[in-house]
């Protein structure tokens, strides 16, 4: 048996070296996973499982010079495939032999390999390039912003191949090693654990590890000068937190709501389970921006979301991602409500815990607040469409769906299914339909009703997400009347200030 494996293994072997550049049965992997709403997005063909990306940047010239090195298997038979990227590439090897590459489309790198690529086999690509990110743009857009000392990636769904080649559709998670060098007294901030540091004649290398699988736009590097504090929640979950050095007036309100990540993140590990990677932190870079994106571990939040103090509520948000979004991420962009909808969840529950208006006040706040002739119930949150991907009602009227299904199981069963779905699904993708199966199985009965009318429905629904049949009858109050303003309103929308035009 031994021997027979031996020369299975060989005869394996031998079949890949000796495939001829011609070989009947190869064919171009496509340009696209195939997702609905972003068809170009990925690529078909191969699975990624490590990205090993090594770069040097120059801040006063925002030049990025890198090499990647990129571990994947094919799903199919190759003659060529195509990676995500939009800098200037100098050359490819895959399998250690100079590869042909062209350009095409908006992000496609074409890389026809010297030698086709069987089904199943293990692929190691090198790609070198150098270029100006902050020059290159993808549909009008940039996620690479130059800063007065560097540069910062943050960027949905796109953010990734602004510095390194890659398969970009969250479907394809990976590991990642990043080592980045840069001039002495310039720090560098990436995903998971800072491994090591380097000095060699004004140069400094900094190396960072993600060990846990990671969605591409959620990868995330910063360059500049940052204020650092390290240290480990009561639960041991190491934090690393960075600041820029000229935060200006917002400086005090971001560190009072992001030195708290270690609090905040223990206290949701109880609604979610054990916290899923190696550390968990804040970065507020020098940019202007009011946002905040959930890239892997090192959140990254925009300075204006704390021009008008300290939130804590956008920091639930973004930390509840860790679970829903990035543990267990989307299979398909049509599923973003099942990031947005729970992350806004969140802050319902920290507004609950902070005796701010409980979860049911705000969604009666949040359901009497928009007449039924309101842009906000003309967007589905479990099919958003494109033009809507991070449309406001995917975030409130999807937080509303789970009030309306933690009112139809009971608190006892919906924290059952709030705490299981990230336990089961850990590291995975999911769907809607897959969550919507789950919460069946653990509350015993079906849910389509809850699902469809929520997620799945134009229009207002005839009474809001109430505890119980008798108060449906009279839950709908007249249109213009509404109830008290929970306190934690106005914080709340603050930490989505990106969707005012929707309020």
């Amino acid at each position: 048996m031994r021997k027979r494996l031996i020369v299975s293994a060989a005869s394996a072997l031998s079949l890949f070296l000796a495939v001829p550049a011609s070989a009947s049965g190869f064919q171009p992997g496509a340009d696209g996973v195939g997702d609905p709403y972003l068809p170009t997005a990925g690529n078909g063909g191969y699975r990624v499982s490590h990205y090993d990306i090594r770069l040097k940047y120059q801040p006063t010239t925002d030049e990025l010079e890198g090499t990647t090195t990129i571990l994947a298997t094919t799903t199919e038979n190759l003659s060529r495939f195509n990676l995500d990227f939009v800098l200037k590439v100098s050359e490819v090897l895959v399998n250690g032999r100079p590869a042909t590459f062209a350009t095409s489309g908006d992000q496609e790198l074409e890389i026809t390999p010297a030698r086709p690529l069987p089904k199943g086999t293990p692929v190691t690509v090198v790609v070198r390039y150098k270029d100006v990110p902050s020059a290159a743009t993808l549909y009008d857009y940039s996620a690479w912003h130059r800063t007065p000392d560097g540069g910062v990636v943050s960027g949905e769904p796109y953010g990734s191949t602004w510095w390194f080649p890659n398969n970009d559709h969250p479907s394809n998670k990976a590991t990642y090693d990043v080592s980045v060098m840069v001039p002495n007294g310039t720090q560098v901030v990436s995903n998971g654990v800072l491994t090591s540091t380097t000095s060699q004649a004004g140069w400094t290398r900094f190396n960072w590890r993600e060990n846990k699988p990671q969605a591409t736009y959620l990868t995330t590097l910063a360059i500049g000068k940052f204020d650092i504090t390290q240290d480990t929640s009561s639960k041991g979950v190491p934090i690393y937190n960075a600041y820029s050095k000229d935060l200006g007036e917002d400086a005090a309100a971001a560190r009072a709501s992001v030195e708290r990540t270690g609090e905040l993140v223990d206290w949701l590990s109880d609604y979610f389970g054990a916290y899923p990677f190696s550390s968990v932190g804040g970065l507020v870079p020098n940019i202007p921006s009011s946002g905040a994106l959930e890239t892997q571990t090192r959140i990254v939040y925009g300075p204006g979301l704390f021009a008008d103090g300290s939130n804590t509520s956008v920091v639930v948000h973004e930390l509840a991602h860790q679970w829903y979004g990035d543990s267990v991420s989307l299979s398909r962009w049509s599923d973003i409500w099942l990031n947005e909808g729970f992350a806004e969840y969140a802050q319902f529950l920290w507004s609950e815990h902070e005796n701010e208006g409980t979860a049911q006040e705000l969604a009666d706040y949040a359901y009497a607040r928009y007449p039924a002739d309101h842009v906000f119930w003309t967007v589905k949150p479990g099919d958003p469409g494109v033009d809507h991907l991070f449309a406001w009602p995917v975030y409130l009227r999807g937080a509303m769906a789970l009030q309306a299904l933690r009112n139809t199981v009971g608190d006892e069963t919906f924290f059952r299914i709030l705490k299981g779905w990230p336990t089961e699904r850990r590291y995975g993708n999911a769907t809607v339909q897959d969550f919507q199966a789950f919460a069946e199985r653990l509350s015993g009965r079906s849910l389509a009703d809850v699902f469809t009318t929520w997620l799945f429905t134009l229009g207002k629904p005839a009474v809001g997400p109430v505890p119980n049949a008798a108060a449906a009858a009279t839950a709908r109050p007249s249109e213009g009347a509404l109830p008290a303003e929970p306190k934690s309103w106005k914080k709340i929308q603050d930490a989505n200030s990106v969707h005012a035009g929707w309020k």
